[in-house]
């Protein structure tokens, strides 16, 4: 299974730029930016590892990101991330990046977004991985400071292809940014949330209706309301789900009562992605290992999340289906009888 999974063609659909910061490159960037960390090492720093929630996951993540301060230091990190990619046959990716977390300390929007976009061009041409870019907003600031970012946001079009929202879901629902949705939907951009993780089923109720998203990013909580099940396959609204990043960070005390695969056999369309990996301990064949060896899944049931992840990505009909066929080829040549 671990040799399957290598080799599959795979999508993912949700990374955190940022979370793949790995502590190596971490303590290489603060050196290049004369930023001080608070620890002394690279294994200090990965002993802090220990979230109990999505907030003291947050504090550690918000501190790293401080380091990122030029225009190659995102590319950097994002050419590091594809480089990944290709090792683990990771074939086209749909990535978030958070310019407020960084506009924030001071560092251009301009910065931000060129040495990231840089970076993905790159890496189709090459090692000919596809990409779209995903812009979040922080949903712990206001409204305002949303739809002052999507202003930004409008001059890259081009190159940032949906609008999303993470951070902490606590007290900050999906209504607060109606508005800022409307406005982007209205631009042109795709549309994305993060809700129930943290959050309840009615977040992620709230994501449909007042946000109006193309996808769900985590979306696990929707076991908790059968009718929002219902809807999903009905509708056939992805889920972005993370598996190691849920056990983490206490969503589910296990990978084994993990509800992915039920989500799985009733329709829905769910994938598996690795948000953060640096911090989480897991790139995406490691999730993906994680779920087919706590379900016992055989190499079938493996190859739907793939596929379903193409469904759910936001490439055109005519790439979708290249991609289906790379998909198809190999799990041709893995079934093929031995004479």
């Amino acid at each position: 299974m671990k040799g399957f999974i290598s080799g599959l063609p795979k999508v993912e659909l949700h990374l955190h730029l940022e979370g793949t910061l790995e502590p190596e490159l971490m303590f290489t960037l603060a050196e290049r930016n004369n930023v001080i960390l608070p620890y002394s090492s690279i294994e200090s720093l990965k002993a802090a590892y220990q979230f109990h929630d999505l907030q003291a996951f947050l504090d550690i993540y918000y501190q790293g990101a401080l380091v990122l301060q030029t225009e190659q230091d995102f590319y950097d990190l994002t050419y590091a991330y594809l480089k990944r990619c290709k090792e683990e046959h990771i074939i086209h990716t749909e990535v978030f990046f958070d310019p407020q977390i960084h506009t924030q300390t001071g560092t251009p929007f301009d910065t931000v977004t060129g040495g990231v976009t840089r970076a993905l061009k790159d890496g189709e041409a090459n090692l000919g991985i596809t990409s779209g870019l995903i812009m979040c907003f922080l949903r712990d600031l206001s409204e305002d400071e949303a739809i002052e970012t999507l202003k930004q946001a409008i001059l890259y079009k081009d190159d940032i292809v949906a609008v999303g929202l993470d951070s902490s879901e606590s007290g900050n629902p999906p209504e607060k940014f109606e508005r800022v949705f409307a406005m982007a939907r209205n631009t042109g951009f795709k549309t994305v949330a993060h809700a129930g993780e943290e959050g309840s089923a009615d977040y992620i109720w709230g994501a449909i209706n007042a946000l109006k998203v193309d996808r769900i990013d985590h979306g696990v909580r929707c076991s908790d309301d059968p009718k929002l099940v219902d809807y999903l396959v009905e509708h056939q609204l992805p889920l972005t789900v993370c598996p190691l990043s849920n056990v983490q960070l206490n969503v589910f005390d296990d990978i084994a009562h993990h509800n992915i695969v039920d989500l799985l056999k009733q329709g829905v369309l769910v994938t598996i992605n690795s948000d953060d990996p640096a911090y989480f301990g897991g790139y995406l064949n490691e999730n993906y290992l994680a779920v087919a060896e706590a379900f016992d899944l055989t190499k079938q049931e493996v190859a739907r999340f793939s596929e379903n992840a193409i469904k759910a990505s936001f490439l055109s009909d005519e790439k979708k289906q290249l991609l289906q066929q790379k998909l198809e080829h190999y799990l041709d040549i893995q079934f093929r009888p031995i004479i």
